[in-house]
């Protein structure tokens, strides 16, 4: 191990142990990991409070019953459009004469949120637009529960300019793992971070035969129930790529020493292997509220957040090498990692767009990483030493949206002719 500052994930140095009920503000309440957080909180009254909540905006009903069942203090939308439908939402929520919880909107509503009087922001926003409320949450001191990868695969250098050490706790299941197993060892004993992968829904099958699957087929996952884009994601194994790099810069291990293994039941989300030889895994049946409890209430385990193995009954469990040849987003993840600047943020920014070409049936399902190493290559190397500002990652992601979108649509037209 480096002598470098203690990561900004570390399960031994906690930035916040206040004693009590946390206060919580929530950012993207209404998407996957936002309202499983709300139901863990709504069953653990005595230990969570919530102030304010964020969402997107299209889903301003849900929003609305979000907020009254909280009681929260102020919602956020971040489309200005939606703020009439959920006032008018919260009216129909709210009794006669209880007052409103105040309505922030806007693009810059969820960072404002972030920012706020609380103990731990919860950050479920999806794609890279979570970065300014990440770096928001940290500028404010607050302990950050992190689910949105973006904020690092993109902005990585900002946030570890920002990040006290101890100051984020991980909720994406793999590095929610590695933060429970590496509260077992020390920092300088640790060899290597091993990265689990179910292998998607084309888990053993060649680039050849991946080349004419569908969308449908594509977004048939296994084992976890998530959102089309991170769905596409696990499919091409782009979601291990991103992983692979913030795992890289949660805990301060170079890429060299961060493996990636498939194992397609999904029971260990990641392992630890220690100098010793020892390697410690962390299991639990497939469920994110294992992961979201931790982040909201390390050092404090919440009982009965996410369901137990019954080892009464048999189980098998597989581990394999991953395909390099077939799923090439691994090595071109360590590599934009390696970048490091701006690279990232193509990457990702390429990545999303790509995978809209090809739900939209504009591209095929080999086409994606196709072109997003097209547009990673003609980036180029960014020059060493360069400092990064958000401008920059923001610039940066612009042209790799632009530029993938105009590949995606000469491949669709290559195709027709």
């Amino acid at each position: 191990m480096s002598d470098s500052p203690a990561p900004l994930a570390d399960p031994h140095l906690l930035f916040d142990t206040a004693d009590g009920r946390r206060d919580l503000v929530i950012l993207g309440s209404t998407g996957s990991i936002g309202t499983q957080a709300i139901d863990l909180v709504l069953r653990n009254p005595d230990r969570f409070r919530v102030t304010a909540l964020s969402a997107a905006g299209s889903r301003t009903a849900l929003l609305a019953e979000q907020a009254h069942l909280l009681r929260v203090n102020t919602v956020a939308v971040a489309d200005p459009g939606a703020a009439p439908a959920l006032r008018e939402a919260l009216r129909e929520r709210y009794g006669a004469g209880e007052p409103l919880p105040e309505i922030l909107a806007g693009p810059d509503a969820a960072a404002t949120l972030a920012a706020s009087e609380c103990h731990t922001v919860l950050n479920g926003i999806t794609g890279s637009i979570g970065l300014a409320p990440t770096l928001a949450a940290l500028e404010a001191g607050r302990t950050l529960a992190l689910a949105n990868k973006e904020s690092l695969i993109v902005g990585g250098p900002l946030v570890k300019a920002l990040a006290a050490p101890g100051q984020i706790i991980p909720v994406d299941s793999e590095h929610a793992a590695l933060f429970q197993a590496l509260a077992a060892g020390k920092r300088a004993d640790v060899r290597k971070l091993v990265v689990t992968a179910s292998g998607g829904p084309f888990r053993g099958r060649t680039r050849e035969e991946l080349a004419d699957v569908t969308r449908e087929q594509a977004l048939s996952h296994p084992t976890w129930a998530m959102g089309p884009v991170i769905t596409i994601n696990s499919a091409t194994l782009v979601n291990k790529g991103l992983e692979v790099i913030e795992a890289h810069l949660l805990y301060d291990i170079p890429f060299d020493r961060i493996e990636v293994v498939v194992h397609p039941q999904s029971y260990v989300h990641s392992m630890v292997e220690f100098t010793d030889g020892s390697t410690l895994a962390q299991a639990t049946p497939p469920d994110m509220g294992g992961p979201i409890a931790i982040g909201l209430g390390w050092p404090e385990r919440v009982p009965d957040a996410a369901p137990a193995f019954d080892w009464s009954k048999a189980s098998t469990w597989e581990f394999f090498p991953l395909d390099t040849e077939a799923f090439p987003s691994v090595g071109l993840a360590r590599h934009v990692g390696t970048l490091g600047s701006t690279a990232p943020a193509v990457f990702n920014a390429a990545n999303e767009e790509c995978v809209d070409a090809f739900l939209a049936g504009q591209l095929p399902f080999n086409g994606i990483m196709d072109t997003v190493t097209a547009v990673v290559t003609e980036h180029g190397t960014p020059a060493p030493g360069t400092p990064l500002s958000l401008a920059d990652v923001l610039e940066a992601e612009t042209w790799a949206r632009a530029r993938a979108r105009e590949l995606s649509a000469k491949a669709t037209a290559e195709a027709r002719a």
